[in-house]
């Protein structure tokens, strides 16, 4: 297959073509190419993932911001210990995924010698899926679980009508033996600010029980109001608390900005978002034989997977589908709409990078 084909109205990019169009692009922008190739590495897994709101789509935003000086193209990433068990990273405003990756670098380290870590973030960027980094202590026999405060706000607290709350996501991520990891990664709104904004992009508009108008509380589908617009939260006042509690443990907590004090990174370029994040990571080991725990992890699966489903429903498991789309991703490519990647295009003629496609 070559690197670039069209099937079924979207474009087709290997695995390598893309990160090399990635790396180019943002070293061309000014980050240093060790740390070019990291970021790229990873919002690469995250389209490979089914994160696609959240992997190479995101690259023109993250170029804009370098380019304004938002964005430190070389930070200085510090690591304070502060006990046995926890850590704050200051990510001194670098990129987001540079910032985490270290920061769930450290976890795993605390969590060898303590048996659990929790590091806590500020001074970091928009980083991408949750699922990346909750991820990472999966190959240590640990169990990974992420947050952060998103980089806008798009949802009020229950029955407010201000955007003060963001889509703040949690991921958890757990081993198993045989079966695939399980790794939830959920906003706490019914779907990520991302998702409208590549639905729309993607001539989808806005589907029912999205947003709803902030000044009458009815439904929003019109693409070209959504600024008028506050997302819903999960499970009603439920999905709203959890927002507002994971906001202050990755925010507040780390010295990181929350509530009114976030910076709308979709309209500013050149404010530090000082964005928050915390990754616990805990050793399996510290609490039951891992071999025990993960057998006992594939048995509850296959339980809960062969139990009866309601009719015409599939049962799945969280993370189910992210080794068949990776294995699949890196053997025929990936897909993007046309109009994604003619926004990829155009930054890359903006900077000087040749073209995707």
């Amino acid at each position: 297959m070559t690197t670039a084909s069209i099937a079924q109205d979207n474009i087709i990019i290997s695995v390598d073509r893309l990160k090399a169009f990635g790396r180019d692009v943002l070293t061309r922008a000014g980050i240093p190419e060790e740390s070019a190739i990291k970021v790229i590495d990873l919002m690469v897994e995250a389209d490979l993932t089914g994160a696609e709101a959240h992997g190479m789509y995101r690259l023109p935003q993250y170029v804009k911001r370098i380019l304004a000086g938002g964005i430190n193209k070389t930070p200085n990433i510090t690591v304070n210990r502060t006990a046995a068990a926890t850590a704050v990273v200051d990510g001194d405003n670098g990129m987001g995924h540079l910032v985490m990756s270290r920061a769930a670098d450290t976890a795993i380290q605390l969590a060898q010698d303590s048996g659990i870590g929790w590091v806590g973030v500020r001074g970091s960027n928009h980083a991408g899926p949750a699922a990346l980094y909750a991820e990472m202590p999966l190959a240590h026999g640990m169990i990974g679980i992420y947050s952060a405060v998103a980089s806008a706000n798009h949802m009020a607290i229950w029955g407010g009508s201000e955007s003060l709350l963001g889509t703040n996501p949690l991921a958890i991520a757990i081993p198993a033996g045989e079966e695939p990891a399980l790794v939830l990664d959920m906003a706490t709104t019914i779907v990520s600010y991302g998702t409208v904004k590549a639905s729309v992009l993607n001539g989808k508009g806005i589907a029912p029980g999205w947003m709803i108008d902030k000044k009458t509380g009815d439904a929003l589908l019109d693409a070209n109001r959504l600024s008028d617009g506050l997302l819903l939260p999960i499970g009603g006042y439920k999905g709203s608390g959890l927002a507002m509690m994971l906001g202050f443990l990755a925010g507040t907590l780390n010295d990181a900005v929350v509530g009114r004090d976030v910076v709308d990174f979709n309209y500013d370029d050149t404010t530090v978002t000082n964005t928050g994040h915390f990754i616990l990571a805990l050793d399996v080991a510290r609490f039951i034989d891992r071999t025990r725990f993960e057998s006992e992890i594939d048995r509850h699966i296959r339980d809960l997977k062969s139990s009866k489903p309601l009719p015409g429903a599939k049962i799945r498991m969280p993370g189910e589908k992210r080794e068949m789309m990776r294995a699949t991703g890196l053997a025929n490519g990936i897909a993007f709409t046309p109009a994604v990647a003619a926004r990829l295009n155009e930054t890359a003629r903006g900077i000087g990078a040749a073209e995707l496609t």
